[in-house]
């Protein structure tokens, strides 16, 4: 049951660990809340636990459903947003799942393709929209907000240094013609830095911070990992994939506050990194920072 040909597009991050913190196996039911094209699905199957994977983006649930039909009842696959998960379960008629993921951010499928718009390195429409539940797309942001708004959603979001520089220049241009493309975007980003090389594209932060708010990222981060407690069984663990310093924030703060309040122990003092071979290996484990906790018995009782 090789996911071989699925590779190209998303190869799971960190996978040894996820098994390792998740002990998936015979009788283990594990929910990956962002199944995305199955990678990190497929690895938990092949332990032999059941498998229930949710994402918000159909395009992506219809890829990992064929990655993954080999495994028949074994996997359950629902579209839909990981802060809905008790309800999301419930409607698959699972009670209380022994291991929940989360692995956070855009998917190589998303980026390389030009018509979603998540991209700066191809033309397409100012789009950003993870699926059906986003109904602002972030060519209505640039050209709707604030100058003001705008560069808060910038700073905030993307920790972008010349947000307000960003913001001035967009609500300059909008007033001629909409920004309409990714590329138009970019380069309007591009013209606001320095002129001198850059470690990464200007446009990098900026587009990230426009997608985490077309898809209120940080907000259903916030719901999702609490849901997540709620619906563990006393001891099952919870392990989240971040990709951004804001995103790993909140979640060790969330690990920290409610370890004080006895709900979890925390099983990762720091975040796990990936070794340099496996950054060789899959480029997109660059950036990536794991964090595990466990549902504290006495909390779940």
């Amino acid at each position: 049951m090789s996911g071989s040909g699925f590779a190209q597009w998303h190869e799971p991050v960190l996978p040894s660990v996820v098994v390792q913190v998740l002990r998936p196996g015979p009788g283990k039911t594990i929910v990956d809340g962002t199944v995305g094209l199955g990678g990190h699905a497929e690895i938990l199957l092949q332990s032999g636990a059941q498998v229930v994977g949710i994402d918000r983006d159909p395009e992506a649930l219809d890829i990992a459903r064929r990655r993954l039909s080999g495994w028949g009842s074994q996997v359950a696959l629902v579209q839909g947003d990981f802060r809905a998960l008790p309800v999301l379960l419930a409607e698959a008629g699972i009670a209380s799942p022994d291991g929940v993921l989360f692995d956070l951010g855009v998917s190589s499928l998303q980026l390389d393709s030009p018509q979603r718009g998540f991209s700066f390195r191809a033309e397409g429409p100012l789009d950003m929209r993870m699926g059906p539940g986003a109904t602002t797309t972030a060519a209505e942001l640039v050209n709707n907000l604030s100058e003001k708004e705008l560069a808060d959603i910038l700073w905030e979001l993307g920790e972008e240094r010349f947000a307000r520089r960003i913001a001035r220049r967009v609500v300059k241009e909008r007033r001629g013609e909409p920004i309409r493309t990714t590329t138009e975007f970019a380069s309007l980003v591009a013209r606001c830095y320095p002129r001198r090389r850059q470690r990464i594209h200007p446009a990098t932060r900026t587009f990230q911070a426009l997608r985490m708010a077309v898809n209120e990222e940080r907000q259903a981060l916030e719901r999702g990992l609490e849901a997540a407690v709620a619906v563990l069984s006393p001891g099952g663990r919870l392990c989240v994939i971040s990709f951004h310093s804001l995103e790993d924030r909140l979640v060790k703060h969330s690990f920290r506050r409610w370890e004080k309040e006895g709900r979890l122990q925390v099983l990762t003092t720091k975040p796990v990194r990936p070794l340099p071979e496996e950054v060789a290996e899959n480029p997109r484990a660059r950036s990536a920072k794991l964090r595990a906790a466990e549902v504290s018995e006495v909390a779940a009782a």
